[in-house]
């Protein structure tokens, strides 16, 4: 299955993703911040992100943006996960960039469908 990156400060939420994703049989690899998320997909090859967009360092925009401004990233799939549920706040982060916007709280079986859904969008 895929490499998933999750970078979410809230160790709760954090914890309840990658649990969820590795049951689907998915490698995660857990960060607490967008410094450490960019640090990690520099390091080692994942297949996509999911960025909750309020991070200290640096935010999921950020994020976001600095992995499509780098040709080795910038076609890595990224979902951001946020509890700015605003119109404005949807086309702030389709604009940074991102695949698909998931409004925090959500459901952990949803998120494993629009995960597995732009994987599978991807490898076609």
């Amino acid at each position: 299955m895929a490499h998933v990156l999750i970078a979410d400060d809230d160790a709760d939420i954090r914890d309840l993703v990658a649990f969820k994703l590795a049951q689907g049989g998915h490698r995660v690899t857990a960060v607490q911040d967008g410094m450490a998320a960019l640090k990690t997909v520099r390091e080692q090859p994942v297949d996509m992100a999911l960025l909750d967009i309020r991070m200290p360092r640096m935010s999921g925009l950020d994020v976001c943006r600095e992995l499509r401004a780098a040709p080795e990233t910038a076609t890595l799939p990224v979902i951001l996960i946020t509890a700015r549920s605003q119109e404005g706040d949807v086309e702030v982060g389709f604009a940074a960039g991102a695949d698909d916007y998931i409004i925090k709280p959500f459901s952990p079986r949803e998120l494993s469908s629009r995960v597995t859904a732009l994987l599978n969008r991807v490898e076609r």
